[in-house]
């Protein structure tokens, strides 16, 4: 069993360092603040090679694996949150259902410019009134001809203001139950298509949340994305492998939220000496950097599996349910240390507190979670 990251990681994860110090850092703040998307960074990193960075070199990809895919979210998230989850959702959900279940044509239409950073990808499944439970889904697509004609809404849907293309899930037969749902590729400019951006939400600001409203889009019949009636087990695959995006960004929240806390620290004086020296603090420091590292080695666990072409839905689970709580929990004990300060945008802090509460909601709840892992041990 080898813990040592490889060349590779090394460098990506030194890049990726570097880059988000130097590009992603100096904004977060602002961005936060104003809830201005950072289109610009996503170009460089477009530039580095990294918004097709687990793909097939053959439609633009950069063949790492999911390991390193997580160090550059954790990476990302340890500064800004959202352009972590904006990279994540990219990769996990907007390009991963087309490289897993697209046909070759497909690949070559659409991951291809995704790969190479042309726009970024989104996902959209989650509807009003079909979240934990999306087999709830009520958007319709109906085939007449050559085409088909997609009814619905849905919300929550990260980064689709600045995708062309999009995968959807829709209900082709309403008789069959979840082997009735379908996942189609809809061009964000069809006819019919309206994107929202009206959202306020608590954290993750400078990230795109939207919702889409889909009026008797028509669409080509080969755009149906995998097997006809599949797309519930489809969708259910891709969540699998954007769990361990969520999970990344969790250690990565928490990293720095807890880097932030022990400089603060060793800083702060009181007493006559710096608060660090104090076991009250020294505890929670201590609690902090061990609760990181099992979450870490838990994402890296899920990560290598998935690489492995093993099973990994269990341990993807325990990742995100672990790492997201966790999170949670660093970032208020951050806070706490910080006194009255942490309280304060200036210190930053509270900005990743309110950015970590998502992680325990999207991609599937804390209870979600705990009841896959309960079925996948047999309850």
């Amino acid at each position: 069993m080898d813990f040592e990251l490889t060349k590779e990681q090394k460098m990506i994860r030194k890049v990726i360092h570097e880059f988000a110090e130097a590009k992603v850092a100096p904004g977060a703040d602002e961005r936060d603040s104003s809830a201005v998307f950072p289109k610009e960074i996503f170009d460089q990193l477009a530039d580095l090679g990294m918004m097709g960075l687990p793909f097939s070199e053959q439609y633009g990809g950069g063949e790492a694996d999911t390991i390193s895919f997580a160090i550059v979210v954790e990476e990302l998230s340890r500064v800004c949150a959202s352009t972590g989850i904006t990279y994540s959702a990219h990769i996990s959900l907007g390009a991963a259902p087309i490289d897993l279940f697209g046909t070759d044509e497909q690949k070559e239409s659409y991951l291809t410019p995704l790969c190479k950073g042309e726009y970024l990808g989104a996902f959209g499944l989650t509807e009003p009134n079909a979240g934990s439970d999306a087999g709830g889904t009520e958007t319709t697509a109906i085939l007449d001809g050559d085409q088909w004609v997609i009814s619905g809404s849905k919300c929550y849907i990260t980064n689709a203001s600045y995708a062309k293309n999009l995968a959807i899930t829709a209900v082709t037969d309403r008789s069959k139950g979840t082997n009735g749902i379908s996942a189609f590729i809809v061009p964000t400019n069809s006819e019919g298509f309206t994107i929202h951006d009206h959202y306020q939400k608590m954290g993750l600001n400078a990230s795109n949340t939207t919702e889409l409203v889909l009026e008797n889009v028509r669409i080509p019949r080969e755009n149906l994305l995998g097997i006809d009636g599949h797309g519930y087990k489809q969708f259910l695959a891709t969540l699998d492998g954007g769990r361990i995006g969520i999970a990344a960004m969790a250690v990565g929240i928490a990293q720095g939220a807890y880097e932030k806390a022990l400089q603060y620290a060793k800083e702060r004086k009181q007493f006559g000496q710096s608060i660090s020296k104090f076991q009250a603090i020294q505890f929670k420091l201590a609690d902090m950097n061990m609760n990181i590292e099992l979450a870490r080695l838990m994402v890296f666990k899920a990560a290598w599996l998935k690489d492995q072409k093993k099973s990994f839905k269990k341990e993807a689970a325990i990742a995100k349910l672990f790492a997201s709580e966790m999170c949670m929990k660093v970032c208020d004990q951050a806070i706490q240390i910080h006194g009255g300060y942490g309280y304060m945008k200036e210190y930053q802090v509270e900005r990743f507190f309110r950015d970590a509460k998502l992680l325990e909601i999207g991609e599937g709840t804390s209870e979600v979670q705990r009841m896959v892992i309960a079925r996948q041990i047999g309850c």
